[in-house]
């Protein structure tokens, strides 16, 4: 549901609007596209660790960039001083790319009014004592929790990030990005054996709600729980099996493999692995999987992506069919289609371009304990850890940080050093079932592109993948 918003503070700039938008308009004459995008971000973190305050940091930045875009190329700009002289700068660097012959300034997005979370500062929610005091209780509780635990590590960190797009036709858009993060690590030992652990989440609210006992205790526990499990792990073993992956993180499989092989600047410039694919089938039957900023509070959520186009709930995959890509306004229009609301940027100082938000496939019927039950010799994968991919064959490596051995059914021992290896497009086919238990992670997720790095979230439920390639680790 909507939130209510307080008014934007407006921008503490020496740029009169008027003078703005004239600097702009002359950037962009003769330019497909083109904005200014300015923005302020304060951020906070603290960590806890050694039993003391390790690091307080606050940061604060400000800034603008300038952008005109012709055809396939992009002039970009950007300046910390908020100046009238400083903008004129950025518009005569941009001009190089737009060059001469005149074009038709692309359509305006529509102003939107949706707002899918609190526009109020998360640092704001306590004293800094009391922050230090929580982490410090964190801290206490874990390592009383068990005479295992060796280490604990706790950090907290919250930022607000407000943004205004100013675009040639004089239309403004404002909005106010609020982000909140708790995390817990914990190291065990037993009989000189060290095991880690570690679980976290947040989301697009205040830290109130991550300070909250009943929050953070549950988290610790958490952390300790998949510890203690490492200490029992043997060694994974290695060949090609069937996997269950579980539902909520273990998304971070299909994002990486399968979505950034969606979007659409790699199938534009037909580098994707499923460029020229569309209306094909490129997945099992009942694989759908969507990608979705409207979602309240949650980490990927953007009320409107980076260039102003309301963020939406698009379906990529329908059935098993690919039905979309995900565009911002550059690739849409080279492409010929609408753009999806997901030309996102990492600050002031970057292009928009293709990204996720959240990212995730949509539940089935099969209860997920009958989907183990029915793996005859296989991997239950819980956790998952870095992974790298190739956009271009959709080849993955991604590290379990939890996994267990099953035979005929049977849930047995965890393993440890397990890597799944497979390539996207092969998996999606090899889907075999789906549980009816789709989950969100809980608020972690960055992702990298292009040097960029935003905040996204992804989501699955339990999945029974055939035939996955698993390299083994001795412990």
């Amino acid at each position: 549901m909507a939130k209510d918003h307080a008014p934007f503070r407006p921008f503490e700039t020496q740029i009169d609007e008027n003078a703005a938008l004239a600097v702009l308009k002359s950037a962009t004459d003769g330019a497909d596209d083109g904005e200014i995008f300015l923005e302020r971000m304060r951020s906070e973190n603290l960590v806890f660790d050694d039993n003391r305050l390790k690091n307080a940091s606050y940061d604060a930045s400000e800034g603008f960039g300038l952008r005109a875009v012709k055809g396939e190329t992009t002039g970009y700009a950007h300046s910390t001083q908020m100046t009238e002289a400083a903008l004129k700068r950025a518009a005569e660097t941009v001009r190089l790319a737009v060059g001469t012959g005149g074009a038709t300034l692309a359509a305006a997005p529509q102003a939107t009014n949706q707002r899918l979370y609190t526009d109020s500062d998360p640092m704001g929610d306590a004293e800094f004592s009391l922050k230090v005091e929580t982490l410090r209780e964190i801290d206490a509780f874990t390592r009383d929790l068990d005479p295992r635990v060796v280490q604990v590590s706790a950090s907290m960190s919250a930022s607000l990030q407000e943004v205004e797009i100013l675009r040639p036709e004089g239309i403004r858009l404002r909005d106010v990005r609020p982000m909140t993060r708790l995390n817990v690590s914990v190291i065990v030992d037993q009989n000189g054996r060290r095991e880690s652990g570690s679980a976290g989440g947040g989301g697009r609210y205040g830290l109130s709600a991550l300070m909250d006992p009943t929050s953070w205790k549950a988290t610790a526990k958490e952390a300790l729980r998949i510890a203690l499990v490492n200490l029992e792990a043997e060694a994974a073993p290695a060949g090609k099996f069937d996997v269950v992956l579980g539902p909520g993180w273990p998304g971070i499989l299909l994002h990486e493999a399968i979505g950034h092989g969606l979007e659409g600047d790699f199938n534009r410039k037909k580098s994707s692995a499923f460029a020229g694919l569309m209306g094909q089938r490129i997945a099992a039957k009942g694989v759908t999987v969507l990608d979705d900023g409207t979602l309240p509070d949650r980490r990927g959520s953007i009320s409107f992506d980076d260039e102003g186009t309301q963020s939406g709930r698009n379906v990529l995959i329908e059935d098993g069919i690919l039905v979309g890509y995900m565009q911002d306004r550059q690739n849409a229009r080279l492409m010929g289609v609408e753009p999806t609301g997901n030309g996102r940027r990492q600050s002031y100082a970057h292009a928009p371009m293709p990204r996720m938000t959240n990212t995730y496939m949509l539940g089935g019927t099969i209860k997920p304990g009958d989907i183990v039950a029915d793996l005859k010799d296989g991997i239950h994968a819980v956790g998952f850890g870095g992974g790298q991919v190739d956009i271009t064959n959709g080849k993955f490596v991604f590290s379990c940080t939890e996994a267990y051995r099953v035979k005929n059914g049977v849930v047995g021992a965890p393993v440890k050093g397990a890597t799944l290896i497979g390539d996207g497009a092969t998996a999606l086919q090899q889907i075999r079932a789906i549980g009816d238990d789709m989950a969100l992670d809980p608020g972690m997720g960055n992702c990298g592109k292009a040097g960029q790095w935003v905040p996204v979230g992804v989501g699955q439920p339990s999945l029974l993948i055939g035939g996955l390639t698993v390299g083994g680790s001795a412990v």
